[in-house]
């Protein structure tokens, strides 16, 4: 009887060193493909251009390959406990990184039954690297950028942004990964704040930095990154403007613009009723909707509405009332927000919405609530959670840090155990191949 080979494979470009590794599969037995389902391969890498069904194609073509079997997580366990294959094969370019943990995984779960894990030389072959390369700037184009949120919440249970402000910040989200459980977890978009705009540049959060400004924060994310963009419009401006904002913001490949149901000089959440803040009107509000559904040229870009009501202490039954007016004017998201340290009244208006509405997109920022888990919010149908200013907040205070320690001992030793060595942040940043 001839033995079991099973192959994971999470790409969707096949090049020579993937051929060979499966030819010398072929050579232990009747190759099996574990491949990765697209939420897997996003869950530790660049979302793929092709989507699953479209890469099993690209496999059952290959006459060595016997079967093809989806790999839902980064973990083998599930599948080598269900189809007990004789041998693994896989390259010995995982031996580091962030890879690593579920070698050893797989070494354990082969121990259990007799199974063997067979590593071949990894190609180091500089052709594929640079189309490899290729395939990840194809993946930042506006095109492919845009559409990606909308894939992300149709497929996760519950979305992760974290903000971004600067190109070095966007790569901090873009490549941070952490191997857990079986699995791993990356961020699945950014965040570009207003807030975090404006404080980026010294200035107050009063839509005083202008448009042009906010979008060179855009461009110089764009230029470095591959996740999915998630704009902060504030109150989106009168509505003869904000018609612009889509299509610009559409065109740069922005997956989403979010805007406050706010009208005159904005004022910041975090005062909620300490300072005067006027709500729209409803009908208002549900026209500049409208008018912005109207002028996108693509399905891809999303038009969110965010709702203040809990913020101005006007009560649930507005909150309610509003987003869904807002639904039905054409808004693909809901955001709602509280100042509030529990998260029961965010609860509340989640679970009440859901009676009504068990599709539309409901959005949070939990930083007041910062101890809820991301499967806590899921069980009240929240499909997407921004951490809206943690990477600022953890910038400030370090640097204050090194500045006041520099000052106070009048040489920078003290200071440099605590920072970082320039080389690994350099090493962040990929250059042009």
């Amino acid at each position: 009887m001839s033995k079991t080979v099973y192959v994971a494979v999470s790409t969707d470009i096949l090049h020579g060193g993937h051929i060979n590794l499966i030819r010398n599969a072929a050579g232990l037995g009747d190759v099996m493909i574990g491949l990765f389902t697209d939420e897997a391969v996003a869950s530790y890498k660049r979302f793929p251009l092709l989507d699953y069904q479209e890469r099993k194609k690209i496999f059952e073509d290959l006459k060595e390959v016997k079967t093809i079997v989806p790999q839902k997580t980064l973990s083998f366990r599930e599948n080598l406990l269900k189809y007990r294959p004789d041998y693994v094969v896989h390259g010995d370019n995982w031996k580091e990184g962030v890879l690593s943990p579920v070698r050893e995984e797989v070494i354990e779960v082969l121990k259990t039954y007799g199974g063997e894990l067979v590593e071949f030389p990894y190609s180091a072959n500089p052709a594929y690297k640079k189309l490899d390369s290729y395939f990840r700037d194809q993946s930042s184009l506006p095109d492919q950028r845009r559409s990606k949120l909308k894939k992300m919440i149709a497929m996760k249970p519950v979305v992760t942004a974290m903000e971004a402000h600067s190109g070095l910040t966007g790569l901090i989200v873009e490549k941070t990964v952490v191997y857990e459980e079986g699995g791993a977890r990356q961020f699945d978009a950014m965040w570009v704040s207003s807030l975090c705009d404006s404080t980026d540049k010294g200035k107050p959060d009063i839509e005083l930095v202008d448009m042009t400004s906010r979008f060179q924060t855009i461009e110089e994310l764009m230029e470095v990154t591959t996740k999915p963009i998630i704009f902060d419009g504030d109150t989106g401006g009168r509505q003869e403007h904000f018609v612009y904002l889509v299509r610009s913001l559409e065109r740069m490949g922005v997956s989403a613009v979010i805007i406050e149901d706010k009208t005159g000089l904005k004022k910041n959440s975090l005062f909620g009723t300490e300072a005067e803040q006027t709500q729209d009107e409803i009908e208002a509000f549900c026209a500049k909707i409208s008018a912005g559904k109207s002028v996108r040229r693509t399905n891809d870009f999303m038009i969110i509405a965010r709702c203040e009501s809990l913020i101005l202490e006007k009560g649930m039954e507005d909150a309610l009332k509003r987003c869904r007016a807002y639904v039905e004017a054409g808004a693909e998201g809901i955001m709602i927000h509280s100042r509030r340290k529990e998260p029961d009244e965010i609860y509340e208006f989640c679970d009440r919405f859901r009676e009504t509405d068990k599709t539309t997109p409901i959005i949070v920022v939990p930083t007041s609530f910062c101890g809820e888990r991301l499967e806590q919010l899921s069980e009240h149908g929240i499909n997407v959670v921004i951490y809206a200013n943690q990477l600022m907040r953890a910038a400030v205070p370090a640097m204050q840090e090194a500045a006041e320690s520099i000052l106070r001992n009048h040489r920078s030793e003290e200071a440099e155990e605590k920072l970082m060595p320039f080389g690994r942040i350099i090493r962040m940043i990929d250059e042009l191949e």
